[in-house]
């Protein structure tokens, strides 16, 4: 590969965070380093294009999409369609696939990533916290500069770690944290039904999407232990699931080391958003709702008006995400930045 080519990336899955990844390539000038070149969904190709143009939550396709035999054509790019149930049968080394973006949420086992590797891709990135034994977890703008050449199965956490995560370094850096618990307040995701229906083990994912606000199993607090070692056994986590489309956030409690008010506490998230996590964490004193946040890049957006200092130890954070797109983005960052390391 040359230097000025771009690297070719199939997309495995082509659900929310699939389709989102493809958005925000076409949306961003990562098009000169990353390339889709291929799609492995197991829908037919018209359904795939449809679901392409049209999206409920993130608009129109502003580009060119036409469908042309087993082939989209976007914006004048060939990107070829497959479906293929085994990761074996794929195409992956007469495509020169130099990265699987893994989006079907359909296995976390580096055993069956593997099977991507063996079909002939060079490398797999999960778009999920996936098994501890995969070569690395990374969250953009934490740790992704410790991702070398010879990673080949490495995960992009979760949009909740991804959240997280940038907000308890900021603030152990400058108080130091000594343990936390956090609530995430996530929208409707694609494992409940719209109406009470027999949809789960789980019996709270039987019921209706649309008419409630539904506990659900979180392993937040294990990524935040995964993420940042000296962390293990601080943190507990819950997670609500709420009848909205898109946009989620997380209400983080910490204890500090240092005592703070809410002024030094803002101040050190907001220097942060605008220095060394610029564009990965945001932060707004606006007066806004969770809507104000759709097609949002950013990992989370810190809402100053929210934070709040307890007898000068206890801090809690709100943060806003939009759980689909900035996790896309977030996806494509790691793309690059662990792809610019391969010579």
């Amino acid at each position: 590969m040359t230097d000025s080519a771009p690297f070719r990336i199939a997309i495995n899955g082509y659900g929310r965070i699939g389709q989102c990844v493809l958005r925000a390539l076409y949306e961003s000038d990562f098009r000169d380093h990353l390339q889709v070149v291929a799609i492995n969904e197991l829908s037919d190709i018209d359904t795939i294009a449809h679901l392409t143009r049209y999206d409920s939550t993130h608009g129109r396709f502003f580009g060119s999409l036409a469908v042309e035999g087993q082939s989209l054509i976007i914006n004048g790019d060939p990107v070829r369609v497959l479906r293929q149930a085994d990761p074996a049968d794929l195409p992956w080394e007469e495509l020169g696939i130099d990265l699987v973006l893994e989006c079907s949420g359909a296995y976390s086992d580096t055993a069956t990533a593997r099977r991507h590797l063996q079909a002939g891709a060079k490398r797999l990135l999960f778009s999920q916290p996936a098994e501890p034994d995969v070569d690395r977890t990374v969250v953009y703008g934490i740790n992704d500069t410790s991702l070398t050449e010879s990673d080949r199965i490495v995960s992009a956490g979760s949009c909740t770690t991804n959240c997280l995560v940038p907000v308890i370094s900021a603030l152990d850096k400058a108080f130091g944290v000594e343990q936390g618990s956090t609530t995430t307040i996530h929208a409707a995701m694609n494992d409940q039904p719209v109406i009470d229906a027999y949809h789960h083990q789980d019996l709270r994912l039987t019921r209706s999407a649309l008419h409630n606000v539904v506990p659900v199993d979180t392993g937040l607090a294990r990524g935040v232990e995964r993420l940042l070692p000296h962390m293990k056994g601080r943190f507990s986590s819950v997670a609500l699931r709420i009848p909205t489309m898109n946009v989620s956030a997380i209400d983080m409690v910490f204890n500090v080391r240092q005592s703070t008010d809410i002024a030094a506490v803002n101040r050190v998230l907001q220097q942060a958003a605008s220095g060394p996590l610029k564009g990965i964490l945001g932060y707004t004193n606006e007066l806004l709702a969770s809507s104000d946040f759709n097609h949002d890049a950013h990992s989370g957006v810190v809402d100053g008006g929210q934070t709040r200092v307890t007898q000068g130890t206890m801090v809690k954070v709100l943060c806003w995400f939009d759980n689909e797109w900035g996790f896309a983005s977030r996806m494509l960052d790691v793309s690059r930045s662990w792809l610019q390391r391969v010579k």
